[in-house]
């Protein structure tokens, strides 16, 4: 695996902790930033996150990260948005009113729509298929199960961004990948050994 420093980026709305446990459990060395400078000093980034759209791209541009992030994850970084955090790669959210997101990943963030019996947000495990081969999902069998709990998901403008995929009443995007950028609908860091491989991956990705 890489030894290169994995950084997590706070700006107010990440389950940081859980993140980093995760990513400790796999040998990694991990530093939780704030600043557009570590972000861009940063050898590869995490965006994790809980809570809603609008409100996480507000801390994200009233901080100087937004652009951080973006310069970045051009540069080449390689980057993960968890949850939240992957919804914050798309064009735009639906979530507290049409908002601008981060435009790595083209597409927006729409509200599940489901059938009335089904509870929203969904939460618990849920099985995940790869819809391509990938760095990302290396040695985790097809079908594992992952951790969800959101109200949200993404939908990509441009299917090849699609990089595996889950049910709820629909079918939605569990995972996105474009170049450096990657993004997971499901909790990695809450997902037992599948979800720890799955950090290991990104944090071996080159």
């Amino acid at each position: 695996m890489s030894h290169s420093e994995v950084c997590v980026i706070n700006y107010g709305l990440g389950n940081l902790r859980s993140v980093e446990n995760g990513l400790r459990a796999v040998g990694a060395s991990v530093r939780v930033v704030n600043t557009p400078e570590d972000v861009t000093r940063a050898d590869r980034l995490i965006l994790p996150g809980v809570g809603s759209f609008n409100e996480g791209m507000k801390n994200l541009r009233d901080s100087g990260l937004s652009e951080a992030i973006c310069s970045a994850a051009k540069r080449g970084t390689p980057l993960l948005g968890i949850c939240l955090g992957m919804q914050l790669l798309a064009s735009h959210g639906e979530e507290g009113g049409n908002t601008q997101g981060l435009g790595l990943i083209p597409g927006i963030v729409k509200r599940f729509a489901v059938d009335a019996a089904l509870r929203i947000p969904h939460m618990g495990f849920n099985e995940v298929f790869p819809l391509k081969t990938s760095p990302l999902f290396e040695e985790v069998p097809v079908g594992s199960d992952f951790y969800f709990v959101h109200s949200y998901h993404v939908v990509v403008d441009d299917a090849n961004d699609g990089l595996a995929s889950a049910s709820y009443g629909v079918p939605f995007m569990a995972a996105v990948h474009r170049a450096n950028v990657f993004g997971t609908q499901f909790h990695p860091e809450k997902s037992q050994s599948q979800g720890l491989q799955l950090l290991k991956n990104f944090c071996a990705f080159v």
